[in-house]
């Protein structure tokens, strides 16, 4: 859904019709993702367009940052070990 919207607004029934998702599923995570701050809705005559905030997903990217780095490193850990068992297999 977020990739679909990162490419245009669209509205619920386009999305849905676009994904593997029943029509309420779609409003349902449309509500998750607009009361998150992630997408703005917009009125257009009888229809609500959904658009993306990349504002709102680079604040979301900053905040993983920490956490990305975290497990960046116990990643190169694991990778580490996995690399010495080889060795001593070997």
């Amino acid at each position: 859904m977020l990739e679909m919207l990162r490419s245009h607004p669209a509205s619920a029934g386009e999305l849905a019709d676009a994904l593997p998702i029943a029509r309420p599923g779609v409003s349902r995570h449309l509500r998750v993702l607009r009361e998150a701050g992630l997408v703005e809705v917009r009125e257009d005559a009888q229809r609500r367009i959904y658009s993306l905030r990349p504002e709102a997903l680079i604040e979301v990217d900053e905040w993983l940052g920490d956490y990305r780095a975290l497990w960046q490193q116990r990643l190169d850990a694991l990778h580490t070990e996995v690399a010495r068992g080889k060795r001593s297999q070997g």
